[in-house]
């Protein structure tokens, strides 16, 4: 298993490297000027030259290894390792001004929001993300795991074909759709839960659930098709004759089994749920990554738009190799 690891964890600089050049090429073909827009940032023309000469903008080339430099730490590396970053602290303090902070993994300052820096705007973004994403995976596996076992149990019945129906609503409806349906029922018609807030128990229930039916839709159809299959194994058929109770068969024999194709998506699914989903986002009004990045796209934010991406590549890979480790402690049967 520390093999796994260390091989994945020395993979990481690679893939983010390879999404970091794609990324960067498509969003520098993106027409327009991210220093000339309607909205947000809109510096004199002297200033905006200036920019320009500062952070690359006007050379793909130079912006491609200087931002590389700033956003894999190298450049924190070499200013703390040099000196520099102490000496320009010492001459903010002498000034009478705060010593600029210096994030080692600096995604560089925000091209629409002014005085906002990419680091701090992800700091504010990703929490909530993650809270609504965390919440959806959480209803997903509860709706999805039941109704796979419920569908498996007795297949062809009533209770199966509502579950299937259920996962195909799921997976066939937009979020959009579903998240105003949810909104105009339980916020407008019968108003239990709030419209466009953020910060209670109440305000994550509609979105969580919203972003959940399309997780819970792929987990019920796995779910079903993996019990079906571990429900006619020869283990199985051991442990009824043995006497175990069917209960006991379902969650101590099959379930474990039949989880395992679960387990492989959760990866995927959790990283995406994560970081939020920006349709979503969009309907309920919430302040998370979703909404940045979009907006970072129409402006040509390149700076937010690499860091948004950046930020989900990681989080893929890491869950990713979260679920590989937890495969062997599932099943130890695999290598």
């Amino acid at each position: 298993m520390t093999g796994l690891i260390l091989r994945r964890l020395l993979q990481l600089p690679l893939i983010l490297l390879v999404i970091y050049t794609i990324t960067l090429a498509l969003a520098w073909m993106i027409p327009g000027n991210p220093l000339e827009n309607p909205e947000g940032r809109r510096p004199s023309p002297e200033v905006a030259e200036q920019m320009l000469r500062q952070y690359d903008l006007d050379s793909f080339p130079r912006f491609y290894f200087s931002y590389l430099d700033r956003v894999t730490g190298l450049r924190w590396a070499r200013d703390t390792l040099s000196g520099r970053a102490a000496k320009t602290a010492e001459t903010a303090k002498a000034a009478g001004l705060v010593p600029p902070h210096r994030p080692v993994f600096d995604f560089g300052p925000s091209l629409q929001y002014d005085d906002w820096t990419v680091n701090e705007i992800i700091a504010g973004a990703l929490p909530v993300s993650a809270t609504l994403g965390a919440a959806a995976i959480i209803i997903a596996l509860g709706i999805g795991l039941t109704a796979g076992v419920v569908g498996a149990v007795k297949p062809n019945s009533p209770a199966d074909l509502a579950t299937l129906l259920v996962a195909l609503i799921g997976i066939s409806l937009p979020s959009f759709v579903v998240g105003t349906i949810m909104l105009l029922l339980f916020a407008v018609a019968i108003p239990i839960f709030p419209v466009a807030e953020w910060g209670s128990l109440r305000s994550l229930v509609l979105p969580a659930f919203t972003l959940s039916l399309p997780f819970a839709a792929y987990i019920a159809r796995l779910t079903r098709f993996g019990m079906i299959e571990a429900l006619q194994s020869d283990y199985v058929r051991t442990a009824r004759a043995k006497g175990a109770g069917e209960l006991r068969v379902l969650l101590r024999h099959a379930l474990p089994n039949a989880f395992l194709p679960v387990l492989s998506y959760l990866g995927p699914a959790t990283a995406f749920a994560m970081t939020g989903s920006f349709v979503v986002e969009k309907v309920f009004n919430i302040p998370g990554m979703g909404q940045h990045f979009v907006a970072a796209v129409q402006n040509k934010d390149l700076f937010l738009i690499m860091g948004v991406v950046l930020v989900f590549a990681g989080m893929l890979v890491i869950l990713n190799l979260v679920v590989d480790v937890l495969y062997r402690f599932v099943d130890p049967r695999i290598d």
